[in-house]
């Protein structure tokens, strides 16, 4: 499910990289975005497994976020608004461990009419997340940060040219933990795209041990999510003056996520 897929995080990458031509002579298919590092391939073997585990993942998923009982969504007069606003191409964001609700909140968003891409990671993993997310409506975007980093850029401007909103794990794929990256900022200025912090809470859940703490809700689990103001980057904003909208992103993104605890601690004692 695209809950649990190892999304692409931006590098900062000066304006000079938009124009920079590539020089290997196709990154139209996955393989050649794919980290020459990576020792795992899509072998047919992992192929057979994606295409056969495919449905049943989807349908575990499906099951398992039907029993989630929303108590509040803060900020859902934002969402409105936003849901509203067909002329304007947003960025919604959030940390890595959130990606099970807030990935649903931006599908539910999907189903409205939401035009939406999701930043994929071109590695094997990144295979049934991406079909995941195409089977919402959603656009996808694969790519490595460390050698396709300026190329998804470029990808990204074009699908914000077209109209499309792009969705980030603001602190992925390696963090640290609930540290903005200023990548997302950099997109957001290059395109003049509202950046919009989304957050969450849940009352049960597992957390996977790993860097993100990635949470998943546990059936019956009451969950408050949040949607922050849109923060606009001006797109003649210096490069050095970035770091003061990175940091006010964190802050806005975390600060968002703690009125999401204490939501679900006053529903609980109400």
């Amino acid at each position: 499910m695209i809950a649990l897929c190892n999304t692409f995080s931006l590098v900062p990458f000066p304006d000079s990289a938009m124009n920079q031509p590539d020089n290997r002579t196709d990154y139209s298919h996955v393989e050649a975005r794919r980290s020459s590092r990576s020792r795992r391939k899509m072998s047919i073997g992992r192929r057979m497994y994606y295409l056969l585990g495919l449905p049943l993942l989807r349908a575990m998923f499906y099951l398992l976020s039907s029993t989630y009982r929303v108590r509040k969504v803060i900020g859902q007069d934002v969402a409105e608004k936003i849901l509203a606003d067909s002329d304007t191409v947003y960025a919604p964001c959030y940390w890595h461990q959130h990606h099970v609700l807030c990935s649903g909140l931006v599908h539910d968003w999907i189903r409205r009419g939401f035009r939406a891409c999701f930043l994929i990671s071109a590695s094997v993993d990144g295979e049934v997340p991406a079909h995941i997310a195409r089977s919402w409506g959603a656009e996808v975007i694969r790519g490595s940060a460390n050698q396709t980093g300026a190329l998804v850029l470029r990808d990204m401007q074009r699908m914000m040219k077209n109209g499309v909103s792009i969705v980030t794990t603001a602190d992925g794929p390696n963090g640290p933990k609930y540290e903005f990256k200023p990548g997302a900022v950099l997109m957001a200025r290059i395109g003049g795209t509202p950046l919009v912090p989304l957050a969450c809470a849940a009352d049960r859940a597992w957390y996977l041990n790993r860097w993100d703490d990635f949470m998943i809700p546990k059936p019956f689990a009451r969950i408050v999510l949040a949607v922050g103001d849109p923060v606009v980057v001006p797109k003649d904003a210096p490069m050095d003056a970035l770091e003061q909208y990175r940091a006010g992103m964190e802050e806005a993104t975390n600060r968002l996520m703690e009125q999401s605890k204490r939501a679900l601690l006053d529903r609980k004692t109400s």
